[in-house]
Formats: C-alpha cells, sequence, structure tokens
C-alpha cells in the first residue's frame, strides 16, 4: 500500500529518523527505513498517522504481520511493542550494545524481532564510534 509522501515524512520527523523498534538511526545505513503499519493491513490496519511506524528493514521484516508472539515456556500470548501505545523505556534498557527487555513484551520483542543478532551489535558498536550510539530515549 503506497503511503502519501506528506504522511511518510511525518513519521520519519516523528521517530527522529530513528527505528522506532531498535532505535538504529537511519543515519549511516544504505538501506531505507520502511514505514510500518503497526497492525497490519491484513488485520484491517489503517494507513493512518497513528498506526504507523519507522521501522529499519531487519526490524520490518522480523515483524511482518505479526502482532502478537508466544512467550516460551509459558506459551501466553503477549503483544509485540507497540510503538504508539507503548512507552519504550518502560519495556526496553541499554547494557552497551545489548537491548535487555525489562518487561515480558520488551523480551518477547527482542526474540521475535532478534534485536541482539550478531550483526545489529556490530552496527551498533560502529554507531558508538560515530557517536549515534546509545540514542537518547
Amino acid at each position: 500500500m503506497a503511503i502519501p509522501q506528506t504522511l511518510r515524512n511525518l513519521v520519519l520527523l516523528r521517530a527522529g529518523n530513528r527505528c522506532e523498534y531498535c532505535r538504529l538511526s537511519q543515519v549511516g545505513q544504505e538501506a531505507t527505513f520502511h514505514v510500518d503499519h503497526i497492525v497490519p493491513v491484513t488485520d484491517s490496519g489503517p494507513t493512518e498517522e497513528g498506526n504507523l511506524a519507522l521501522a529499519c528493514v531487519s526490524c520490518s521484516l522480523k515483524k511482518g504481520a505479526r502482532q502478537w508472539v508466544t512467550e516460551p515456556g509459558s506459551e501466553e500470548a503477549l503483544r509485540l511493542f507497540h510503538p504508539r501505545l507503548d512507552t519504550w523505556s518502560a519495556h526496553f534498557r541499554w547494557q552497551e550494545s545489548q537491548l535487555e527487555g525489562i518487561t515480558a513484551r520488551g523480551r518477547a520483542t527482542i526474540r521475535a524481532l532478534e534485536l541482539n543478532r550478531p550483526l545489529i551489535l556490530a552496527i551498533r558498536a560502529e554507531e558508538a564510534h560515530w557517536g549515534r550510539h546509545p540514542p537518547a530515549i
């Protein structure tokens, strides 16, 4: 679904040009970040400001059309982090380059989106070198 440029610009500005899931800066990245439907179009998610988030390519592809994940061990269904409903710092914190989930939702999102995979850790180390990591929350 095509997103109007004015709406795309609003999403970029609101996100501070950072992925709203892993907080990676668009600056210095070759791939253009996606404007993600938080509630997927396939689940009747509207193309409007309150349902859109800026997502790096990896987070966008790993999230896909999911809103829920199963908590390992308990098999409890947990909603993934929702950038419009949840406060990032209430669910996550930085331990240098590692992202730590401080709630079940945060831990489930880290697992589902693989937010501590080796490549993103290397990118965060490079970002730290350039003063772009850790990001201001």
